[in-house]
């Protein structure tokens, strides 16, 4: 018996010592190999053809405005009216009735300049992974910027470069940790878990959830991907 709970201990040990050394080697491959594709300033960024805006909740469960989603709006309004990109793809979750992450985006880009013709609608980018790679895979778009808060960015920047996508980068909007306080600190925490989980993913070779037909980006429409 002794042996047995020595023996467990030890498996207990070592499994958390891996498990513990895993996340940091994920959280600092990230960061390290992506921190040169980062910009802040929309007159420095080199320019694509296209960006890439992650998508996410327009208002918090309280039914306040999220900053997050106001904040990455903004970025990508600097963007377009820095000549930086010619079209966007809205990226978000539409897998609820009432819930439209896309369309909000959409209509707020359109609230901020951007043509609507000029908007392409992702409503398959469930996770991080999905609109990447469903970015290279529909919408046939390697050279891209990314638009998001800096974690974000890292994370879909390293998802981007392993699935083949070279010519990336990244345009970082406003953090909102002065705003939010805790809840920020709560989702950057989280984020330790979530880089840590996309390397998984490549390991695993995961997919997207859904693919479909492939959208042809630069028609001047607006395209909904199947």
């Amino acid at each position: 018996m002794k042996n047995f709970v020595k023996t467990t201990f030890k498996f207990a040990f070592l499994t958390i010592l891996f498990g513990g050394l895993f996340v940091f080697l994920s959280n600092y491959a990230i960061k390290k190999t992506t921190q040169n594709r980062l910009y802040s300033n929309a007159n420095e960024i080199p320019a694509h053809k296209v960006g890439l805006i992650l998508g996410t909740n327009k208002q918090l469960q309280s039914g306040r405005e999220n900053l997050y989603f106001r904040f990455r709006m903004e970025a990508a309004e600097k963007l377009y009216k820095a000549g930086k990109v010619e079209y966007f793809i809205v990226s978000g979750d539409n897998r609820k009735k009432g819930y439209n992450e896309p369309e909000d985006m959409r209509d707020d880009l359109i609230r901020r300049g951007v043509p609507a013709n000029k908007i392409y609608l992702d409503y398959a980018g469930f996770r991080t992974l999905d609109s990447v790679v469903r970015c290279k895979e529909i919408f046939g778009q390697e050279d891209i910027i990314i638009v998001s808060q800096q974690f974000h960015n890292e994370r879909a920047l390293f998802l981007a470069k392993a699935k083949g996508m070279d010519n990336v980068h990244a345009f970082n909007a406003r953090d909102v940790s002065r705003q939010y306080g805790r809840s920020a600190i709560k989702v950057k925490i989280r984020e330790v878990g979530a880089k840590t989980y996309a390397v998984l993913d490549l390991m695993l070779n995961t997919q997207p959830k859904y693919l479909g037909e492939k959208v042809i980006v630069g028609e001047d429409a607006i395209v909904r991907s199947q």
